[in-house]
């Protein structure tokens, strides 16, 4: 039997709660990574949300992913056999990922978000950073000096400066910020999904 989706009791207006198959925790949907069984019996991470089909959820974790896939718990929750790809962490980290830096593309386009140190500076100074983005890659010296400028700011270093890069159009991006708003809001909500893939797995008691 697939997890159910299940609604907790409170206000319609509070997020939806989905289950972990692995840890048996409930938590909100939107941390969570949805997937979904193809009609050919293939697993499909669904990071969107929009896949028809009723959904298997995990924490946003590769630990608890490359668990799920090891002991065989998605089909025992499917009830039915399934494909499911080896590096289906490594999957749903790239798709992740790759919601991270459109929504940071998006932010460039409509004029919200700057790249390198004196602009992300700026932005610092006027109030208007709602996260600093340095590169995973770039100097500790250069880092700290940007941290040391944006404090109470959140500052996400998941991206190598290559990856950043792609996104404004240039050779290397070592740091970059986005305006308080929308985007950036939902700029941090991907990251927290993509940290559980990007660094280290913390032990967890899996059931």
């Amino acid at each position: 039997m697939l997890v159910a989706e299940r609604h907790t009791d409170r206000d319609s207006r509070a997020a939806p709660q989905r289950r972990c198959l692995v840890t048996r925790e409930t938590g909100d949907a939107a941390e969570l990574v949805r997937f979904v069984v193809a009609p050919d019996g293939e697993l499909v991470p669904d990071v969107d949300g929009k896949l028809p089909g009723r959904g298997l959820w995990t924490k946003a974790r590769r630990d608890i992913v490359d668990a799920a896939v090891t002991r065989g718990a998605f089909a025992k929750e499917a009830g039915a056999a399934l494909r499911v790809a080896p590096d289906l962490a490594a999957r749903v980290e790239a798709l992740v990922a790759a919601r991270c830096l459109a929504r940071l593309g998006f932010a460039r386009r409509a004029g919200l978000a700057v790249a390198g140190f004196e602009k992300v500076r700026a932005l610092i100074a006027k109030g208007r950073a709602g996260v600093v983005i340095a590169a995973s890659d770039a100097a500790p010296g250069g880092r700290a000096k940007v941290a040391g400028l944006g404090r109470g700011v959140p500052e996400i270093a998941l991206f190598t400066g290559a990856e950043l890069a792609r996104v404004f159009g240039r050779d290397t991006v070592a740091h970059a910020a986005i305006a308080k708003g929308r985007l950036a809001a939902e700029f941090l909500a991907e990251c927290r999904r993509l940290s559980g893939f990007r660094t280290a797995a913390k032990e967890v008691a899996l059931n």
